[in-house]
């Protein structure tokens, strides 16, 4: 058998590479006696060795091998190679990480035993310099109680003891010149002397013992033997279990209080505070770093007892920052907002823009028609009733390539406050006057608003070519609103137009370039936007959406803004064509999406730096506006009576207003707001731009009022609630039918008007009986005459004391129609018998007419 083994064979022997992983099974035990096999594989990393070199695991097996007896050799052999470095199976099973980690504790641990045993060689030469010192101490005390003890003349005796130690001092100078003594500490002071380190060799540290795990009745750990850890899989030395990270923090925090307890106690810090109007105790304690109860009782001192969530003026909050030694910063709610007006910019900053030119003047003046010959559209074909009803923004390229921003401005009466807003944010108006019609109170109201903006105006004398067209007399008209023009030796420009024939267009864009050359428009585009809201509405797919034009700075996509009382972000910017665009430049109309809420017309948009910032404005406006709104006037006993008095005679017509835009919402409301009388008067409920919505619908049934949409329709929604509930809704798309319905409606609600004519007066001579309860009264006719069936007053020294009428009047015993004025009469009064000589009768006549308001 053992020649079958010795055989050699042809064949070779397979080729393989060594398992790396070794497999294992744990048995994990639990409560209830359940139990769980795991298989648990531990990866061990391959080490190739270079060719021709032994492999590390055979030189690991013959360094561990034990050795031979020692023999003496013949001759001395020849230095073996170098060994492959010694790759443990600790390290092979370690990564990088867990290597750095391990490096980083030992490193820590050493430190820390390193410091304690600085710590502990210090007490000790304290502990040794003390002793030495007390013993110096008593050694003085007995040498002079012993000189105190013994006569004068054993002096030369006491030398000898003195000679023993000088005697004895050469035998100790080697000793100290092998070893140093450590210098004398000083004994006036309890603090050590500072430490001196000297570079020496750290003496070997024995290793710590660590104790022995509890055998048990078997004489192993069965416990411990049990469990595989990751410790004990990783390390071969089912080692020792170093220092853990929290171990290694608290001692270092430790080390870090012992030094600062050390160096006594820490200065005070003198804080910033910033105080507002009005600050709660426990925010004032925050923001000053100091404890709630230390304010508390400093409050108390002051004699003013607070709780921490109690309010405290802005004076007491600046005695408490300056007792506890801080120092106060005062700022108020109105720092809080933004204020354009410190905010200038540099002249080398500035750079030219387009001019923002508004068209005004009176309604079907030809205002649309103009703008739309210059800009080559037809935006008037699509007004609804022919009359502009919203504020329009375009921009238009002239020949020359330069550009001009355009606003137009509605010339109905209703739309006083857009064309106060166009005549606030523009630079140049230009006054379109109907050569055919003269200037009307529209017109004039222009010329009043571009007067009080301060803005050049250009008069544009349109329709030249209808017949009876005469623009003298509109140049003679103006002279009565002190615009001269140039002809008559002013310096108002005006230019003869026609906006259906196109005549005359070029000389109106010359004199809009004169003008803004004379003015020097200029902006700084590089900086944060800001600018007007020329128009707002609330769009169905898009959202709340603004037409904003820009001021200065450049408005780009991504941009924060705070606009009256909403922020938000820029989602899009849309030009006048319908495109959309990345940024607006100044004086460029823009539509911008990514509003919170529709704005107020004619707010300010702003550009802020972030988020918080926008959020905190846009809330302290809101809050303005609310105290605004809910403040209350004083209140007097007379305005008591008078607002009760109001109540009571004043017919309320409530309402509520949906429209397109915030433009033509606002101008409704003040155009009803006019209609209201002594007698009736137009409450609104709510008012928005949007479309009508389910809370309108639920508002107006509550409350019984109509619902009026301007240019917008409820949804479906909106429309189920509406029939279930019976509201009524009032859709409108000119302005002046709206207002002429809402008229009649207030008129209905009135009533028609009661209208008395005084036919006659009589006074009564005598009363007689008139069957079994009534009464007949005797009359004299004094004026008039009075008629059977009429209204009468019966009057008893000038006070009314029944309102009736005659049911029967006779002369004698002939029942007659009427009696007049000289004669005498019976008479019969319903309702009444209350009838006494001397009253007087007044007979009249009432007549009820249709109400108008």
């Amino acid at each position: 058998m053992s020649d079958e083994q010795d055989k050699p064979t042809l064949t070779r022997k397979p080729l393989g590479l060594k398992r790396t992983v070794e497999a294992g099974q744990v048995q994990q035990q639990f409560s209830h006696g359940r139990r769980n096999t795991v298989v648990v594989e531990v990866k061990r990393r391959r080490v190739l060795g270079r060719p021709g070199e032994a492999a590390p695991v055979e030189a690991e097996e013959v360094e561990a091998a034990p050795a031979p007896a020692p023999t003496p050799a013949p001759a001395p052999a020849p230095a073996p190679k170098p060994a492959a470095p010694r790759v443990s199976e600790n390290d092979s099973l370690m990564s990088r990480q867990e290597r750095q980690a391990q490096l980083l504790r030992e490193a820590e641990e050493a430190r820390m035993n390193a410091l304690e045993d600085n710590r502990r060689r210090d007490e000790a030469a304290r502990a040794r310099a003390a002793e030495e010192e007390k013993a110096r101490a008593e050694a003085k005390v007995e040498q002079a109680t012993a000189k105190a003890a013994e006569p004068a003349p054993a002096a030369p005796a006491a030398e000898a003891p003195a000679a023993a130690p000088a005697a004895e001092a050469p035998v100790a100078a080697p000793q100290s010149e092998a070893a140093p003594t450590p210098a004398p500490r000083s004994t006036t002071s309890a603090a050590p002397a500072p430490r001196r380190f000297t570079p020496v060799a750290a003496p070997p540290r024995p290793e710590p013992k660590r104790p022995e795990p509890k055998a048990t009745r078997g004489g192993d750990s069965r416990r411990q033997s049990g469990k595989l850890t990751v410790t004990r899989a990783l390390n071969e030395d089912e080692g020792a279990r170093a220092r853990s990270l929290a171990a290694l923090k608290r001692a270092r925090e430790k080390e870090k209080r012992s030094h600062t307890a050390s160096s006594g106690p820490r200065e005070k810090q003198v804080r910033e505070v910033t105080v507002p109007e009005s600050i709660t105790v426990q925010d004032l304690a925050n923001r000053m770093a100091e404890k709630t109860n230390d304010l508390i009782k400093a409050l108390f001192k002051m004699g003013v007892p607070s709780a921490s969530t109690d309010t405290i003026d802005q004076d007491t909050a600046e005695l408490l920052v300056a007792e506890f030694g801080h120092e106060i910063i005062r700022v108020s709610e109105g720092d809080i907002d933004i204020r354009h007006d410190e905010d200038v910019d540099d002249a080398e900053h500035l750079k030219p823009r387009a001019p923002v030119v508004t068209i005004m003047g009176h309604v079907d003046h030809g205002k649309t028609s103009l703008l739309d010959a210059l800009r080559g559209a037809n935006v008037q074909a699509g007004e609804a009733g022919g009359i502009t009803q919203h504020i329009g923004a375009y921009q238009v390229k002239t020949p020359d390539g330069s550009l001009v921003t355009f606003l137009d401005t509605p010339g109905h009466e209703a739309f006083t406050e857009m064309r106060q807003r166009g005549a606030n944010v523009t630079d140049i108006v230009i006054l379109v006057v109907a050569a055919d019609d003269g200037l009307k109170p529209q017109s004039i109201e222009a010329i009043n608003h571009a007067k009080a903006a301060n803005v050049p105006i250009i008069v544009a004398i349109n329709k030249v070519d209808k017949e009876g067209a005469n623009p003298q007399r509109v140049r003679e008209r103006l002279l009565e609103h002190e615009l001269v023009v140039e002809e008559m030796g002013g310096d108002v420009q005006n230019v003869e137009v026609s906006a259906l024939k196109k005549t005359g267009l070029d000389k109106l864009l010359d004199a809009i370039a004169v003008q803004a050359e004379i003015m020097e428009l200029k902006a700084n585009p590089d900086r944060a936007a800001e600018g007007t809201v020329v128009e707002a509405k609330l769009d169905k797919g898009r959202g709340p959406v603004a037409t904003i034009l820009v001021r200065r700075g450049t408005l780009k996509v991504g941009d924060i803004f705070v606009c009256g009382a909403e922020s938000g972000r820029v989602r899009a910017l849309i030009d006048d064509q319908g495109k959309q665009i990345k940024s607006a430049t100044p004086s460029m109309p823009v539509e911008v999406l990514g509003l919170g809420g529709v704005p107020m017309a004619g707010d300010t948009l702003t550009v802020v730096e972030n988020e918080a910032r926008a959020r905190e404005v846009a809330t302290y406006r809101q809050e303005q506006a609310t105290r605004k709104r809910t403040v209350q006037a004083p209140v007097s006993l007379e305005g008591m009576f008078e607002a009760l008095a109001d109540k009571a005679n004043v017919i309320q017509f409530p309402v509520i207003i949906k429209g397109d835009v915030q433009g033509s919402v606002e101008a409704i409301v003040n155009a009803l707001n006019k209609l209201s009388t002594d007698e009736i008067r137009v409450r609104v409920l709510q008012s928005g731009a949007g479309a009508i919505t389910e809370s309108d619908v639920t508002l107006a049934a509550a409350t019984k009022a109509p619902i009026i949409g301007f240019n917008v329709r409820p949804n479906a929604k909106a429309r189920d609630i509406a029939k279930r509930e019976k509201v009524r809704f009032m859709y409108h798309d000119v302005i002046y039918h709206l207002t002429d319905e809402i008229r009649k409606e207030m008129a209905g609600e009135l009533g028609p008007e009661r209208i008395e004519t005084v036919v006659g007066r009589a006074e009564v001579k005598d009363v007689f009986p008139a069957g079994k309860r009534d009464k007949a009264a005797g009359l004299l006719v004094l004026e008039g005459s009075i008629r059977k069936g009429l209204h009468a007053r019966l009057t008893r020294d000038d006070v009314i004391v029944s309102a009736t009428t005659i049911s029967s009047l006779r002369r004698f015993k002939d029942d007659v129609a009427e009696v007049r004025a000289g004669l005498e009469c019976g008479v019969v009064l319903a309702d009444t018998n209350d009838i006494k000589a001397g009253d007087h009768l007044e007979v009249f006549e009432v007549e009820l007419r249709e109400r108008t308001l």
